[in-house]
């Protein structure tokens, strides 16, 4: 029985099938950096890093979109809703290094609504996968105005790219900020309450 196999165990089979090969290819990396696979420090790394990535990626094991019940806007509240400062993580889909940092989410309400808590999980199951930030901002927007039909939606991510601070141009600490918005976000008097509801402490 090989490494990764005896320490694939205790997985469904399916998905212990899938650690090993992961891990395989990860042993032939280790191998290949001139790394000795039987020092103690990496003896386990290969299988390490196999299920660290299917739980990383795990977005990409769940369907098409996330299951999120919506409610009737009972009380026609018509005015703006704003989750921010949600942490994430997520995985550079260029480099495969972590890029991690909040959103900021905000809809007004038309027909339905959704739970507050929900926001969270949307931004989760589409930062579950390699991603560029750019395209996970528009799928939370995009997933909003689809499953809500809002009067509008604008969805704000800063984050920081281990790619950009640990290779190339090297600069710690340096934030990459996207946005993305639909219907009324368009009007400046929005985006501005927007804006000013993310500047209050």
């Amino acid at each position: 029985m090989s490494q990764g196999q005896a320490s694939a165990s205790g997985v469904g089979d399916k998905e212990g099938k899938r650690v090993e090969r992961i891990a395989r290819h990860m042993r032939a990396i280790i191998s290949e950096l001139g790394l000795d696979i039987n020092d103690p420090n990496l003896r386990e790394t290969d299988v390490r890093v196999a299920k660290m990535y299917l739980e990383m990626f795990h977005g990409l094991e769940e369907g098409s979109e996330p299951a999120v019940t919506t409610f009737p806007n009972e009380e026609d509240y018509q005015h703006m809703v704003m989750e921010r400062d949600i942490p994430f993580y997520s995985m550079c889909a260029h480099h495969f290094v972590p890029f991690y940092g909040k959103a900021h989410i905000a809809y007004i309400p038309e027909d339905r609504i959704i739970g507050l808590s929900k926001f969270s999980r949307i931004l989760e199951f589409y930062a579950r996968r390699p991603q560029l930030q750019e395209r996970l901002t528009e799928q939370v927007v995009g997933f909003l105005e689809s499953n809500l039909q809002p009067r509008g939606a604008m969805v704000v991510i800063e984050a920081r790219h281990l790619c950009v601070e640990m290779r190339g141009v090297r600069k710690p600490g340096a934030q990459t900020v996207t946005s993305a918005l639909r219907g009324a976000f368009h009007q400046r008097s929005v985006r501005e309450e927007f804006l000013d509801l993310l500047a209050r402490s």
